[in-house]
């Protein structure tokens, strides 16, 4: 059976190929843009229905309710003019991902190495006002 499936998997390579040399898949609708992803792609087959029931139920898993507190901590930071407060609760952030770090033994895309924790650090020594330096 499994020689089977790769003589049928070889064929259609063969027709798919010859109908890109043929010109037949250019001006398709959408060529050039992005694709526009479900919002449950990333998510594990077995786990979208328990995902959907979820957010039908206005529940978030805990990994998404500890980003939205990021989230929301990282935006209050930068509207923040007093100094003492961006201190603390810059602390308060690197807090809340290092503990998410170790709970979930992963990392966050919200962290050090990150290019948007980059981004948000230059735009909060800044003072916030979206000035960022040139790099």
């Amino acid at each position: 059976m499994n020689g089977e499936w790769s003589v049928i998997g070889a064929i259609a390579e063969r027709r798919i190929q010859e109908a890109q040399e043929r010109g037949e898949f250019d001006d398709l609708p959408g060529a050039g843009r992005p694709l526009q992803l479900d919002a449950m792609s990333h998510v594990p087959q077995e786990l979208r229905m328990a995902y959907t029931i979820l957010r039908n139920a206005n529940c978030l898993p805990p990994e998404l309710e500890e980003r939205k507190e990021i989230q929301k901590l990282a935006d209050l930071l930068e509207g923040c003019e007093d100094e003492r407060v961006r201190v603390r609760q810059m602390e308060r952030l690197r807090f809340l991902i290092l503990r998410t770090r170790m709970r979930h033994s992963r990392s966050l895309l919200l962290e050090e190495h990150d290019a948007y924790y980059d981004k948000l650090l230059a735009r909060l020594e800044h003072g916030g006002n979206g000035a960022t330096p040139d790099k």
